[in-house]
Order: C-alpha cells, then structure tokens, then sequence
C-alpha cells in the first residue's frame, strides 16, 4: 500500500511527539507541519519538512492530526474536514465527546472523510480498555485513577487563565476514581493570585474536582511529563461475582498521546466517513501490517 501522508497540525508537546510517531510508523510519511506562523524558525528538527500555515500548501493529504488545545479542536476539524480531509485529535473533556461527535459527524460525512476523536490516552486507548472488562464483567463498578503525574490539558487550561504567565496541573489518585488537581501557577506582573486561583477553580477542567493552587517563581523547575493510569473493575460475569481485572501504566504523557494519535490516523482511512470515538473502531484498524500476519500474531 502507498504510504499515508500526514500532516502534524501544532507543534507543541503533542505535535512533537506525534510527528516522531508518524516518522517511525512504517506506513506513513509526513505531508509536513501546520503552524500559525508557517514558519520553522526554532525547530531544526523540521528542516525535512514543509512548514505552512494552511494546510492546502502542501498537496495531498490523508489525514490532519490535530495536535492542538482541546478547546481549538471543534473550529480546526470542522475546516480540515470540510476540505476532504480526515482528523484525528485528543479531545479531553470527557463530558463533551459526545456533543463533539455530533457536531462533526455530519460535516465528515458530508465531504467523505473521517474524524476520529478524543484518541489520546484518556479519552481513547484507556477507553477501549474500559470497555474491554466491562464486556467481561457487565455487572460491576469501574474506577479510573490518574496520576500521579502532569494533566496536559489541565496545564493548558490554567495557562488559558488570564494573568498566568505559565501553569502545571500535577494530578494526584485520590482513589475510587476521585482525583485532587495541583495546580503551580506564576503570574504575570501585576496579576492577582486570589483572582487567578478563583478562576482556575471554576473552570470546567476543575470545578469537579478538588483542586489547590500555588504560586510559584518558575514552574519549568517542577515539570515531569510523567503520568499514569491505575485501571480497575470489580464484577460478575454472567453469574459469578468477584471477578477482578487491575491495569497499570506509566507512561511519558505526550509521548503516548503522539502514539495513539498515529494509531487513530492509520484507522482513520479504514472506516466510511463519519465521526467516531476509539471504542467504535476495531483494534486490528489501528495496526499496521498485514491483517492475516496480525491475527496469527496476536490470536
């Protein structure tokens, strides 16, 4: 098969880690990056490859991966699908996929392409890992504990936070699925720390959860991108209780998240057009390789 071309759409953390995701990937080339700038200034790294800031300058593309803030992700797939071309992004605001699949099912459909969302690592691979022991124990309680480890997209949203020169949400398991966010902010001159920590609290990245905020002079000086996912259910399958399925991992957060998102890329062209979460899409499609030589392999 001839190679996909892929085009890196941001290149902040994510983008830099999914654009190592799609040179090592043996199926996929890289159509070039997508930035405001169009310009590689400060990236040496993108010397090989075309920079623009519209996606149309670089030819043929078969799949955008949107490595950009989940609240940039509707406005970008929306203008990438309209245009033909297939999305893939790791929107992770869990309460919203589904108005988000909605919205951006019928414009994908529309102009025959696909957008897959929210495959990240959670929203996307720890979802089809939810879904796998739900089937295998229907009856039961689940409970997802993150961390502890730096959230990216809560990080983004403290940054967003008028006044705040730079921000880390550090997410610490409290267990049972509940969760205390710490968030290190420093302050642009002037800013008011009350007001900042205010609104970081009532924003929807933590108004569910217990959050503390602290300022900091330099919030680089604490920075790990080290994250985790500690996955457990307890339940009955069919009539017999007690059954127990416990997933761990440690992980480099946006180096996974770069590597997922190129896995959802690969599916992305194997589906008809429309909009689709990671649990709708068969793990073989996120593969690559012969789909015979991976059954033998892995059945």
């Amino acid at each position: 098969m001839e190679a996909l071309k892929i085009a890196v759409v941001g290149y902040g953390n994510i983008g830099k880690y999914a654009l190592e995701a799609v040179e090592a990937a043996p199926d996929m080339v890289c159509a070039g990056i997508v930035r405001r700038s169009g310009s590689a200034e400060g990236f040496p790294e993108l010397a090989p490859y075309k920079v623009v800031s519209d996606i149309r300058d670089l030819g043929p593309v078969d799949v955008a991966i949107l490595a950009t803030p989940s609240r940039k992700v509707r406005e970008n797939a929306e203008k990438y699908l309209s245009l033909g071309i297939s999305t893939v992004d790791s929107f992770d605001i869990h309460t919203e996929i589904c108005d988000l699949r909605r919205a951006l099912a019928p414009v994908a459909e529309a102009h025959g392409a696909v957008s897959v969302i929210s495959a990240g690592w959670d929203p996307g691979s720890d979802s089809v890992v939810r879904a796998l022991v739900e089937g295998l124990a229907p009856k039961g309680v689940t409970y997802t504990n993150f961390g502890p480890g730096r959230s990216m997209g809560h990080s983004v949203a403290a940054k967003a936070i008028p006044g705040v020169r730079d921000a880390l949400s550090v997410t610490i398991p409290v267990g049972t699925g509940l969760h205390r966010r710490m968030v290190y902010v420093a302050l642009e001159p002037g800013a008011d720390f009350a007001a900042v920590a205010a609104a970081i609290k009532a924003d929807p990245y933590f108004a569910h959860d217990e959050t503390h905020v602290q300022q900091v002079d330099d919030v680089d000086a604490l920075n790990d991108v080290g994250h985790g996912v500690n996955l457990v259910r307890k339940g009955v399958s069919g009539k017999t209780h007690n059954q127990l399925f416990d997933f761990n991992m440690r992980i480099n957060n946006p180096a996974l998240t770069g590597q997922v998102l190129v896995m959802a890329a690969r599916a992305a062209v194997r589906q008809r057009p429309g909009c689709y979460t990671m649990i709708e899409i068969p793990v073989i499609d996120l593969l690559a390789g012969d789909r015979e030589e991976l059954i033998r392999h892995l059945v």
